[in-house]
């Protein structure tokens, strides 16, 4: 198993790559361990947590990346300036992560956020997609 301590600096582009693919949950820990899709195992002990798409281990011509897994999301589509505002008013205040994508939020998938948007009558659908919620505010 070979221990990664941070991603690479220069990575090699143009190389072969192979993907390990890791959940969201994981890749805002520090210490964690994965395999690869060609079955190389990795430990990792960073200072920084890796992101989607991070480079951080290259030998003999292959680079192995970071994949963030898709996971089941809620998609809602904004009109507004009033609407998207009471959108993220209602999100925010049943502290749901969001991801603002141009005309559209996304958010984990949860059975509390869609019974209140049926409440509230506001469409939505279900997706699988890479989760990349907004970095927090503030700290607890």
């Amino acid at each position: 198993m070979d221990l990664i301590h941070a991603p690479l600096s220069h990575p090699d582009r143009g190389v072969l790559e192979i993907l390990v693919p890791v959940d969201r949950h994981t890749l805002v820990k520090r210490r964690w361990r994965a395999i690869a899709e060609d079955g190389r195992e990795f430990g990792f002990d960073l200072a920084e947590p890796l992101h989607d798409g991070a480079p951080f281990f290259h030998v003999d011509g292959t680079t192995y990346v970071i994949a963030q897994k898709p996971e089941p999301v809620i998609e809602i589509s904004l009109s507004t300036p009033a609407e998207s505002a009471r959108i993220g008013w209602l999100i925010g205040n049943l502290h749901f992560s969001l991801e603002v994508r141009g005309d559209f939020v996304r958010v984990a998938d949860d059975p509390a956020l869609s019974q209140m948007l049926i409440r509230e009558r506001i469409p939505y659908a279900v997706a699988y997609r890479v989760f990349r919620p907004m970095r927090q505010a503030h700290v607890h």
